[in-house]
Formats: structure tokens, sequence, C-alpha cells
């Protein structure tokens, strides 16, 4: 009779376990991280992938009113929409193309503006002074205020007969008379200006948390070898801050370039020509021509430059990392 001692019958139950799979326990386990993702995979499905893949599907189709009631009997148009769209030579086509300029200007200067106020009042904020948690909350503040009472207040300083911009801007004798800032030329400098004060602060917090990062050791030896603050700023604080920067430039773009409620809420369904956003653009498309196909190619579009940018700025930063 042959005696088997506890090691060699080791591999003996090792492999008969494997036979009979996992146990529930470590199945459990192991499924436990998926249930947690499961409600915000669904969340996800429902908010965001169906009406993306729903918009594609309208975009090829002549939807309009006359067929609202029954979307599927609405003929298709392949890719009519698309060619229509993008036809600057016709009407369409050229308020379109107005309208990604537009967006354009208006995205570059609020992006860039956010950008330079928020650096420039977190570099500020580091040095501890009196009151410093007190003026960071009140930076703050723009951002935290929900968007329609932000805009609304801002619509109501605008006003041309007694808002507080044209009282202001004539009690310090920079206009003659009554400005208009809600129509005319004068509607892009107001959407910035709202623009830029609803997004610098989230340039200040996330470049704040940034320059913790950074240690003081570095400052107090670019002082002893004679730097001054803007060589220290240019020297250390800016390359520190690269890869804060090259994340908060992309989602402040993103942001900015797809910004609905401040157009919408500042200048009514419809906003002057010089305002003319693409996000107003497509809105007024969609839902005051009733022309939904047509608006859902615009949106497809705009999505894919979007896309587009968005690749191309991953893939140059991504090699410019490389070379440092």
């Amino acid at each position: 009779m042959t005696v088997t001692t506890p090691a060699e019958d080791r591999p003996a139950r090792a492999a008969k376990r494997r036979s009979r799979g996992p146990a529930p326990g470590r199945l459990r386990r192991r499924a436990l991280p998926y249930l947690f993702l499961l409600p915000a995979l669904i969340l996800e499905l429902l908010i965001h992938l169906i009406p993306i893949l729903t918009g594609i599907a309208i975009s090829f189709k002549q939807l309009t009113q006359f067929y609202i009631r029954d979307w599927g009997s609405a003929p298709w148009a392949g890719l009519g929409n698309y060619k229509v769209a993008v036809k600057f030579s016709e009407p369409i086509g050229q308020a379109l193309l107005h309208s990604f300029w537009i967006t354009c200007g208006f995205t570059v200067l609020t992006v860039g503006l956010s950008w330079l106020l928020g650096t420039a009042a977190a570099i500020m904020m580091q040095d501890n002074f009196r009151g410093r948690g007190l003026l960071r909350t009140f930076f703050l503040v723009p951002y935290a205020l929900p968007v329609y009472a932000a805009v609304i207040t801002w619509s109501f300083m605008f006003q041309r007969d007694n808002g507080l911009i044209n009282h202001l801007l004539h009690q310090m004798h920079l206009t003659n008379g009554q400005s208009f800032w809600l129509i005319g030329s004068n509607s892009f400098p107001a959407l910035v200006t709202v623009s830029v004060w609803r997004t610098w602060p989230f340039a200040f917090l996330c470049l704040t948390a940034g320059l913790q990062n950074i240690p003081g050791e570095l400052y107090e030896a670019a002082a002893l070898d004679g730097a001054g603050i803007w060589q220290q700023v240019r020297r250390i604080t800016l390359p520190s801050l690269r890869p804060v920067n090259q994340v908060l430039v992309l989602v402040l773009f993103l942001w900015t370039f797809n910004d609905f409620n401040t157009p919408y809420v500042l200048f009514g369904k419809s906003a002057p020509p010089a305002a003319d956003l693409i996000s107003i653009h497509i809105y007024q498309s969609s839902f005051i021509t009733w022309n939904f196909g047509s608006g859902s190619a615009m949106s497809v579009l705009m999505l894919l430059f979007l896309m587009l940018v968005t690749g191309v700025y991953l893939l140059a930063t991504r090699r410019k990392d490389a070379d440092v």
C-alpha cells in the first residue's frame, strides 16, 4: 500500500479544485466591482450613448414637423443633410460656416482669458496673507452659482436704459450714450465677458491644486540664485504645471465650444449674428425651423470636429512630453 504525503497530495487537491471551478465566494468578490459599475454604465448608456446614436440615425432622415409623430416614416435622406450643411455657397452652409468661425473666436478668447486669469490668481494666492481663505472663496463664487441665476443677473446688468454696465461706463466718461449690449456687434464682447466670468474660477481651482505639488525649496533655491518673480514663474511654475495645463486647456475648450446655456439665457432663442454660436445655431435649425434632420447632421459634424481636435491635441502633447 502506497502512502502519499501532504506535500505530494497538494497538487492533486489543487487540480481537483480547478476542475470544480472557482469557489462561490471568489466569484462574488470578482463580480462585486462590476456590480458597482453597473448603475453608472446604465446611466451612461441612457443619457449619452443612446441619444448620440439616435441623433446619428436622425441625421440620415428628412425629419421635419410633418413626421414628428412618426419618426420611422420620415423619408431616407442619406448624406443629403450633410451635403446641404457643408455646401458653403448656399445660405444654410454660409450661416453654419459663419457660426463656426464665431464659435472659434469665442472659444479662443474665453479659454485664453480664463487660463490667464486663473493662472495669475493661483500664483498670487500662494503666499500666506490675512484674508487669503476669504478671497479664495470669493473667487469661486461665479463657478458655484447656478448658470441661470448668474447669466440672468448679467442680462439685467447689460440692459441699455437701466443696466449697471452702461451706468458705470457713463460715470467713468468712457461712452457718450447708452449702448446696446444684447443686440448688434456689442453682443459678442458681452458674451465673452459673461463666459470668462463663469469659467476662470475653474481654471483657478485646478491650477491652485497643481501648485500645491511644487516643492517650496525650488523657489527658495531660485531666489538665492538671484531669480526674480517672473523668472521663477517661467522656469519653475509653468513647466511644473504643464500636466495640469494640458488637461485644463482641453476641458475648457470642450466646455466652451459646446456652451449652450450661456448664450441661450443671455440672448434667448435667437442670438444676434455677432454672437451666433454653433450650439444656438443647431438649436434654431432643429427646434425653430423644425428640421431635425439638418440639425442632427450639424451636430454630428460638430462632434466629428471636436473628436478630431481632441485627437490632434492629445498626439501633439504626447509628442511634446516624449521630446522633453
